[in-house]
């Protein structure tokens, strides 16, 4: 009876991890998806705004040393109206960073001219730290991403807004002052680093 069991139970363990397998691989690889770092290099895909040691290692982009008096940013050269984007980030526990998304003006970013999905442990305001939009959408309490590998979805679509830290959802908003623009990878203090970047237009 016990070997019967174990004999059954085998392919459905078997099966629910290649589904969950499936089911995480699509986050980032899924039908419409499209990859803006291959591991290997920062590609054309992007501008830079302000000054940073961006670079490649181990295959993630890292940044550990700002130069600019403002933060550093990487830029989608592509504007996005409906979309969703998967970033896998490792951000050190007094890292200052963020995903702003909708940027109105690609080579001046700041968070009232775009969307801003922050990270930030260290804030000394948490109300808009790591997990909320800033200006638009509290977070309380307050998720750590510090030294681990975390994972952010982000979905805009029209005026709804939605931001999903490791699963689980941690904003929501429903705004319309910014309709269309690229979105950026930000460096401000601490280490970075982005391990995976892809963008789904809706």
């Amino acid at each position: 009876m016990k070997r019967a069991l174990v004999t059954y139970a085998a392919p459905l363990l078997i099966g629910f991890a290649a589904f969950n397998a499936a089911s995480q691989a699509t986050g980032q690889t899924g039908p419409g998806w499209i990859s803006l770092f291959d591991g290997k290099t920062i590609g054309n895909e992007w501008d830079r705004v302000g000054e940073t040691n961006w670079r490649v290692e181990d295959g993630a982009i890292v940044a550990d040393k700002r130069t600019s008096q403002t933060a550093a940013h990487l830029v989608t050269k592509a504007k996005y109206k409906d979309f969703q984007v998967y970033v896998e980030f490792w951000a050190s526990d007094d890292a200052n960073s963020g995903i702003f998304i909708r940027c109105q003006e690609p080579t001046a970013i700041t968070a009232r001219s775009c969307y801003e999905v922050n990270i930030f442990d260290q804030t000394r305001d948490p109300t808009y730290g790591t997990g909320g939009i800033v200006h638009f959408v509290e977070v309380n309490p307050m998720p750590k991403a510090g030294g681990k590998w975390n994972t952010y979805e982000i979905t805009a679509k029209g005026r709804q807004i939605t931001v999903m830290l490791n699963g689980q959802k941690t904003a929501e908003l429903n705004n319309g002052l910014f309709a269309e623009g690229p979105f950026t990878l930000q460096h401000g203090e601490g280490v970075i680093k982005f391990r995976k970047v892809a963008v789904k237009p809706l």
